[in-house]
């Protein structure tokens, strides 16, 4: 069920608030119920990219020179 409130905002980031929601393509109200509910924990954090980067050294690793040849290999059933 939703309950009707009323905030107070200062015009220009109201204005902005605004803006943001219409680049969105959402209204200002579905705009701020996802910034509280974000705030609240609602929804889930984003993921940290740097989770994915810098896992390991690659030491003079040549795959990014080879990806080709090692994914015709890998296709063909040749090992080395």
């Amino acid at each position: 069920m939703m309950t009707r409130t009323q905030l107070s905002f200062e015009s220009e980031m109201l204005h902005e608030a605004r803006r943001r929601a219409r680049r969105l393509g959402i209204s200002l109200a579905e705009y701020v119920r996802r910034l509280v509910a974000a705030d609240l924990g609602g929804d889930e954090p984003a993921a940290d990219p740097s989770a994915v980067f810098n896992l390991g050294r690659s030491q003079g690793s040549d795959i990014a020179r080879r990806k080709d040849a090692m994914v015709a290999e890998a296709f063909s059933g040749q090992r080395e």
